[in-house]
């Protein structure tokens, strides 16, 4: 049972550049293990239930520590029995269209 959430969490008291500290969140999402898509506005990720919300508390209290305001929004697909959601999704609308969409 596979759980895709695409999450985006950023401290809201470090001005209006914080990619230093979505890096350190980047990071650590890296050398999880868990997959992941990259995106410009949040990360996909995919795995089961508690190994993805594991990992999100775990980026949120690497933010918490160094800010005093965290924000953070998810989407979140639980399917039971699925798995590859993060290609197989871009697929079946690729399919639909009948070509390949930029990525």
């Amino acid at each position: 049972m596979a759980l895709l959430a695409e999450v985006s969490m950023w401290p809201m008291d470090k001005g209006a550049s914080v990619g230093e500290y979505v890096a350190k969140v980047l990071d650590v999402i890296d050398r999880s293990g868990v997959k992941y898509r990259l995106g410009p506005l949040g990360t996909c990720l995919e795995g089961d239930y508690d190994e993805v919300m594991g990992l999100i508390r775990k980026c949120m209290r690497i933010l918490q520590k160094q800010s005093d305001r965290v924000a953070c929004t998810i989407k979140m697909d639980w399917r039971k029995g699925r798995r590859g959601g993060l290609e197989s999704k871009i697929e079946s609308v690729e399919r639909r269209v009948g070509r390949k969409l930029r990525k």
